[in-house]
């Protein structure tokens, strides 16, 4: 493989271009290609960022033979479809969570890039930045003991009910945007639940506004967490073990810093800085995995994706929320 894996990004809005601007903060990544539904789109995007070869359809994107990786930066409703057409093209696929609409998309994807022995990531950027790394190694290390509940919150106040957020045809609502979030970090730190509760507050465009959840996990472990696209949140998680609790703080899905502190006293405020806007790191490691040939990531393997799509559909069910494509 060459020294520089080529990238190609299905999409170009706000995602595609935090995803654009990550790739310049690695040495051994070159964004060469964009594709979007218009030529135009294509050209504004690629002058933003120098890309060279500019695409005015997403097929046109996944069969340029310069492009290594494909990125999938569309909305909600079209990552199943924009992943298999990458697939079907033979080009390695990180996509952006979440991985689909539903579980019986994902495990399609899966199946399929399976069977093509073609390596595809769920580009959960949480879970790779270096306080998180950190968190993982610490809760392995026992710092805070056996570790048995966890609670977050995440939410902004959108004030227009306009836009991808609030259609149910682009998979919009809090649960699939930020939701997502502390479900991942409650599977990455206890596994899948046993079961999962909550309750939630359908808006008048027809998607989930606001949530509480509780997640119960195989050893009994337990998640709360509040979601909603119309609150301003105090953006907090906090860990909790029989030895202390360790808390990360505002911001917690992109921040840099936790507050460990142990039952048998002290208190001690952890800083992890990095350079760039974090999304270099969810590249660098599915480059990783494509240097050394494997199918998918230790870090976020497709079946934990599986499970946590289930754990939405779970969710959705409850409240009886079906999205137009399903």
């Amino acid at each position: 493989m060459a020294d520089k894996i080529r990238w190609g990004i299905i999409g170009t809005g706000r995602i595609a271009k935090e995803f654009a601007q990550g790739l310049t903060s690695l040495l051994d990544a070159e964004l060469v290609a964009v594709g979007s539904r218009s030529q135009a789109g294509a050209d504004k995007f690629a002058q933003e960022f120098n890309v060279a070869h500019r695409h005015p359809s997403y097929e046109a994107l996944v069969h340029d033979a310069d492009v290594d990786a494909v990125y999938v930066a569309t909305p909600n409703s079209l990552h199943a479809e924009n992943m298999q057409l990458a697939l079907t093209a033979g080009k390695p696929v990180l996509c952006e969570k979440p991985f689909a609409i539903n579980a019986q998309e994902a495990e399609a994807v899966i199946q399929m890039a399976r069977a093509k022995k073609i390596l595809l990531m769920e580009a959960m950027w949480t879970r790779f930045l270096p306080p998180i790394v950190r968190l993982r190694e610490m809760l392995a290390e026992g710092i805070i003991g056996d570790v048995r509940m966890l609670t977050a919150d995440i939410g902004f106040r959108r004030e227009s009910r306009a836009g991808r957020l609030y259609d149910p045809a682009l998979g919009g609502g809090a649960l699939l945007d930020v939701g997502i979030y502390p479900i991942s970090l409650a599977s990455m730190i206890f596994g899948p639940p046993s079961s999962a509760t909550g309750v939630a507050e359908i808006g008048p465009t027809g998607v989930d506004e606001m949530e509480a959840v509780v997640l119960r996990h195989s050893k009994g472990e337990m998640a709360e967490f509040e979601a909603t696209i119309r609150l301003n949140t105090n953006h907090e998680v906090s860990i909790l073990g029989t030895l202390g609790r360790i808390r990360l703080h505002r911001s917690w899905w992109r921040g840099s810093d936790m507050t460990l502190v142990l039952d048998a006293g002290g208190e001690e405020f952890l800083e992890f800085p990095f350079t760039g806007n974090g999304f270099q790191f969810e590249a660098a490691e599915f480059m990783e995995c494509l240097r050394e040939g494997r199918l998918e990531s230790k870090v976020m393997p497709l079946d934990e994706t599986l499970a946590i799509m289930k754990t939405l559909d779970t969710l959705r069910a409850q409240w009886g929320l079906k999205f137009p494509m399903e």
